[in-house]
């Protein structure tokens, strides 16, 4: 398995697939799960793109450095991660935590992007005590407190009805979520306020909504593309994690977004 170290010592898991002379394209993932939750984008991005998916810090095979972390530091991780492949510029989309990843990066590396899918994510979170519940329940009863209720979350209860196998599979990627790296994960995205940031990206982006989203409301999403100058946005008929609810419609969204801004 392909790992790099961060400028902190710590081991990100990463895979490369799709043409290695392609233009490159980064897919972040979500608090909780890992980069197979872009299964769903691989077959079509690879035909283009040289793709690039990893594992944010304490997810999938990602090391889990002692928390609480950062938004800087999961943007860092990225920078550390195309410096280590010699990557230059990149697109880069990202889906709730990844988005916020995103929406850092934009800000405050926009000479290493070219574009931004900004996915069911937020720059704020007012309420800060959901982030504190979740975390108490991962302290006392482990990533199998909080699965049910991230997958009622995460899906609309028409998907996880036609669609069991699918939800097994994001089930078993929380079960298998480091403690440690999710509770670091929750305390950047509880502390985080990326509302300036926002303010200050020039990049194209793309700002991709759930209708149904109750993680990230739609809300949430419209402040987003109303703040970035020229910013494009998608609504799908999905809840939180828009790519595996409905992979039609976010792969044309993005890959058409992609496309249209070259490289």
């Amino acid at each position: 398995m392909p790992h790099i170290k961060t400028s902190d010592g710590i081991a990100i898991h990463y895979r490369e697939d799709g043409r290695q002379d392609g233009p490159p394209l980064v897919f972040s993932n979500s608090l909780g799960i890992n980069l197979a939750m872009w299964d769903g984008q691989l077959e079509e991005a690879a035909r283009t793109w040289r793709v690039i998916r990893y594992d944010q810090r304490g997810h999938g095979e990602s090391e889990a450095s002692e928390g609480p972390y950062a938004m800087e530091r999961l943007g860092r991780d990225v920078v550390d991660l195309l410096d280590a492949l010699r990557i230059r510029r990149t697109a880069f989309c990202g889906l709730s935590m990844g988005g916020m990843t995103g929406m850092w990066l934009a800000a405050n590396e926009p000479g290493r992007f070219t574009r931004m899918a900004l996915c069911n994510t937020s720059a704020f979170f007012p309420d800060k005590s959901v982030w504190d519940q979740r975390m108490e329940l991962v302290r006392g009863g482990g990533m199998q407190a909080v699965k049910q209720p991230t997958i009622e979350r995460w899906f609309t209860p028409q998907f996880r009805d036609r669609n069991p196998q699918e939800v097994e599979r994001v089930a078993a990627m929380i079960e298998k979520c480091k403690p440690a790296g999710y509770l670091g994960c929750c305390a950047a995205i509880r502390d985080m306020d990326l509302r300036e940031d926002v303010k200050r990206i020039d990049l194209p982006c793309l700002v991709v909504i759930g209708r149904h989203d109750p993680a990230t409301v739609p809300a949430m999403g419209e402040v987003i593309a109303s703040t970035i100058p020229g910013a494009q946005s998608k609504v799908l008929d999905t809840a939180h994690l828009s790519n595996i609810e409905d992979p039609r419609g976010f792969n044309a969204a993005i890959f058409g977004f992609v496309q249209e801004h070259g490289v």
